[in-house]
């Protein structure tokens, strides 16, 4: 059972990944309409989410956006868009990239994502929220 708010949106990301974390501190910050909780990829939920949807960690493992309220996962580029798509102004622009095919923007994404930890290096186990910043946390 996943148990998450109907108003609310899961996003799953790598927490030993550095520039995945600097992405979830990225949003939370211009969460201004308290929409998102956070878990790692590594956690219970993460992997109660994984396993329920069938997704394969060898393919996807950088962000999933799960949405409690029609009960559905979008992953990679079209998760990271629907995110900003939610954010203020001027990262709600970012929507409009939704119209290039998913496999376009795929491409670049999976680029990034391969390249991650090369670039932006890896923390030996997953972060570890702030006292202010534990509600917005799932286990």
């Amino acid at each position: 059972m996943i148990d998450i708010p109907n108003n609310k949106q899961l996003i799953l990301f790598d927490g030993v990944c550095n520039l995945c974390n600097s992405s979830v501190l990225y949003v939370i910050k211009r969460d201004k309409k308290d929409k998102f909780l956070f878990a790692p990829l590594q956690s219970e939920i993460g992997k109660t989410i994984i396993q329920k949807f069938n997704i394969n960690t060898e393919e996807t493992d950088s962000i999933l956006l799960y949405n409690s309220k029609n009960d559905t996962l979008t992953y990679k580029s079209t998760a990271a868009l629907l995110i900003a798509k939610q954010l203020n102004f001027p990262v709600n622009l970012m929507r409009m990239f939704l119209i290039i095919p998913a496999f376009i923007r795929n491409w670049v994404y999976n680029y990034i994502a391969k390249n991650r930890y090369q670039w932006y290096g890896k923390k030996e186990a997953c972060m570890i929220p702030t006292q202010e910043l534990k509600s917005k946390f799932l286990a």
